[in-house]
């Protein structure tokens, strides 16, 4: 086994490229949901912004398309082996547990992980593929955006991923700079305002969108 075998094979080295697909995720999520907010000037700017991405650089967006997707499979699979691993470790759980440091984020990362993974695929499948979308249109994105989110279903179905992302950035965050040595041990280890506002910020910009729908804010 070579020295990049032992590295991945390590709980340490799992953490390590955790922390690292971690702060790729967040950069694009910052980006995206930026992208997204477009959509409240109107829809020739918004759709604009879709053909630069669809059309224009499509070779800059594939090349990002499969950057998150080796980042997001490295991700998954690195956070289910080091659970497995737990697991074995421990197979008999604590009579009573009762977390002193840990947060509801870091309770909810494994069930909150696999709702966004689906959401994920349902996301692509509605937006981008147009699989899952009853209007899909290749040129009229603002049009798809309108129609996608116009049963409350759907809507609720973002939004409570937008609820488990904003969970799994709080947590997430805070720990990718203490696996990778941007952050130092603090004396209270739930003051965590930096994770804290790029969880709300990211989560609440996106879920803006499917609220505006729905409230009738953009036509």
């Amino acid at each position: 086994m070579g020295r990049l075998g032992k590295f991945w094979d390590s709980s340490v080295g799992k953490k390590i490229v955790m922390g690292a697909t971690g702060v790729i995720l967040v950069g694009f999520l910052i980006i995206h949901m930026a992208g997204n907010l477009q959509l409240f000037l109107g829809a020739e700017r918004f759709n604009a912004y879709s053909k630069l991405l669809k059309h224009d650089i499509i070779e800059l967006t594939w090349i990002v398309r499969l950057t998150l997707l080796v980042s997001v499979v490295l991700h998954a699979v690195a956070a289910y082996q080091l659970t497995m691993r737990n697991k074995a470790a421990r197979p008999e759980p604590y009579a009573k547990r009762v977390p002193q440091v840990s947060t509801y984020a870091s309770q909810t990362m494994r069930y909150g992980g696999v709702y966004l993974l689906l959401f994920i695929v349902y996301h692509i499948g509605h937006f981008t593929t147009g699989t899952f979308h009853p209007a899909f249109s290749e040129s009229g994105t603002f049009g798809n955006v309108l129609i996608g989110f116009s049963t409350w279903p759907i809507a609720l179905f973002y939004l409570g991923a937008m609820g488990f992302l904003s969970l799994h950035l709080y947590h997430g965050i805070w720990a990718a700079f203490r696996t990778l040595g941007l952050a130092r041990p603090s004396g209270d280890p739930l003051k965590r305002q930096i994770a804290l506002v790029l969880a709300i910020v990211v989560a609440g910009g996106f879920s803006l969108v499917p609220l505006a729908v729905k409230l009738g804010l953009v036509h």
